[in-house]
């Protein structure tokens, strides 16, 4: 796994692992896969636990710093979610857009998509009439040209919604929407809270 999805798995985590109550933020496929064993205590071994700092609309605003490094993120649960054939079962999917200014990141978005995705598959987001390209790695989503990060969450902080498509190891496909509302203010509020 790339040290982004590692980062990004172990937020997941991380936030699982805490036990915030609040909706955006309960799990990850993998932290899934051992509830009874999370511990808050495993959250802080590798440094402080996810802080919500602001609640907007569908998304939380997010801070941490795991290892003494601030990382700053927002997200969000999808607001629908379907899979062909119907009703297939899989842990929820989350959407990320993270800061870390160690690392000098500023606005990376992944997908926690809830299942395996299939080997070398790509996946697509679509926002604000335009489709990016996303490679896929584990259960995790990441745009495949960096170069057009920062014009799709342009686009994000414009739209209403932003859709996304994945097809599980198993062949399953996946459409998940999530609602933009209170992308904008959690991204400003990210922003303030982790400082470049």
């Amino acid at each position: 796994m790339s040290v982004r999805g590692m980062l990004t798995a172990s937020v997941a985590a991380a936030l699982f692992c805490a036990g915030i109550s609040h909706a955006p933020a309960q799990s990850s496929s993998k932290a899934a896969a051992k509830p009874a064993a999370a511990k808050p205590e495993a959250a802080a071994a590798g440094g402080s636990e996810p802080t919500l700092i602001g609640q907007y609309g569908t998304w939380g605003a997010y801070m941490a710093t795991p290892n003494g490094k601030k990382v700053c993120f927002a997200l969000a649960k999808p607001s629908s979610s379907k899979t062909n054939p119907p009703n297939r079962p899989r842990d929820p999917a989350y959407a990320f857009i993270s800061t870390r200014p160690a690392e000098k990141v500023v606005n990376e978005v992944s997908i926690m998509i809830g299942y395996v995705l299939r080997p070398g598959s790509e996946s697509t987001l679509e926002v604000g009439g335009a489709s990016y390209a996303m490679y896929t790695q584990g259960d995790g989503l990441w745009i495949k040209n960096a170069a057009e990060e920062e014009r799709m969450v342009e686009a994000m902080r414009k739209a209403a919604d932003v859709t996304v498509r994945g097809v599980s190891a198993k062949g399953t496909e996946t459409t998940d929407v999530f609602s933009l509302k209170g992308l904008s203010q959690a991204l400003d509020r990210v922003a303030q809270d982790c400082h470049r």
